[in-house]
């Protein structure tokens, strides 16, 4: 690759030009040869002073305000501040800082693009989840206003509706500000030691009544019936199996069942939440996690549920240091998983 020409180079090129101009010229007049010699010596040192000195106070002074100014920009705030001293290739050295510089713009203008239409689907998706239970609530409140308050059946039906929707107002809101909690850093974990096995039996039994309508039975896998020791924050992962846990109530087959398995990973614990469901298709499985994510927007709303269920047990998890995955099998059931640091 050839190197760009430096302040030195030019300003030599440029006296050894000017003394050639000046021998030629002596040649002319016919001066003896050391008298032209003496000349010529004279004529390339002063060239070369005031070409190079020209060049650096007002081209290579230019080149560096630019090198600064690039570096200002890139500069980190916790990082140190860029050198004053340009190598002795500056403009190679400029140019190559224009280059990434411009990658690095590049890069950045397409994550705040990616950020902003991220941005737009969740604003348009929280506005729609927000906007069927308010809509909802105005209807049946209205109508009793309009006259149907004087109907006794009527009235209690749409109450309960009414009810039932401000519930479902309430959790959207509750579940938006965990999240917000959980991403901000605010919500600080509680690391304790505690039986990961009681506190799924303790999970399972406040859901019997919601499992029991589905007929559907809860209980733990071969060799998973006794004590797991483990390391976290125990009232989130209640939140987590309690997520999961409905998560599989709602979405596998009635008259199913939905099981826990513990399993020794060294250091970790594996902990699994399986349901014998439907299952879900392959191309899903990605953006399970996202907010606001349905795979059957109408199915999904018809068993109710903020959509922030699974992107609140991510969250949770990976404050943990830990990960969460997810397997399913069309026809045959869905198993979430995730790892705790053993006890």
């Amino acid at each position: 690759m050839r190197k760009n020409p430096t302040p030195g180079s030019i300003a030599l090129i440029s006296s050894l030009l000017v003394s050639f101009i000046v021998l030629l010229a002596l040649q002319i007049i016919r001066l003896g040869i050391l008298e032209s010699l003496i000349v010529v010596t004279v004529s390339a040192v002063a060239s070369f002073i005031v070409f190079y000195l020209l060049l650096t106070r007002f081209i290579y002074r230019k080149i560096k305000l630019i090198y600064k100014t690039i570096h200002s920009q890139k500069i980190h705030k916790y990082s140190l501040p860029p050198k004053n001293r340009l190598n002795d290739d500056p403009i190679g050295e400029v140019q190559e800082e224009v280059i990434n510089w411009a990658k690095d713009n590049m890069a950045e203008i397409e994550q705040l693009k990616k950020q902003e239409n991220f941005r737009r689907e969740f604003l348009g998706n929280v506005s729609h989840e927000l906007k069927t239970p308010i809509f909802n609530i105005q209807g049946y409140l209205h109508t009793l206003l309009d006259g149907a308050m004087e109907d006794a059946v009527v009235n209690e039906k749409f109450i309960a509706k009414a009810s039932k929707n401000a519930d479902r107002l309430a959790e959207l809101v509750e579940d938006l500000t965990i999240i917000s909690h959980l991403e901000s850093g605010e919500l600080k974990l509680k690391i304790e030691r505690f039986d990961i096995h009681a506190l799924t039996k303790e999970v399972f039994e406040s859901l019997e009544l919601k499992a029991r309508m589905r007929k559907i039975s809860l209980g733990f896998k071969e060799d998973c019936n006794k004590p797991f020791i483990v390391k976290a924050d125990r009232a989130r992962i209640h939140q987590v199996l309690t997520n999961l846990i409905v998560n599989a109530i709602k979405y596998g087959r009635e008259r199913g069942s939905v099981q826990a398995g513990f399993y020794d990973m060294d250091k970790l614990l594996l902990v699994e939440i399986s349901d014998d469901g439907e299952g879900i298709e392959d191309r899903h499985l990605p953006r399970l996690f996202e907010r606001f994510y349905r795979i059957d927007r109408s199915r999904s709303r018809e068993a109710g549920g903020s959509g922030l269920g699974l992107a609140i047990v991510k969250h949770i998890i990976e404050a943990h240091g830990q990960v969460i995955n997810v397997r399913s099998d069309v026809g045959v059931g869905t198993t979430f998983g995730f790892t705790l640091t053993q006890g």
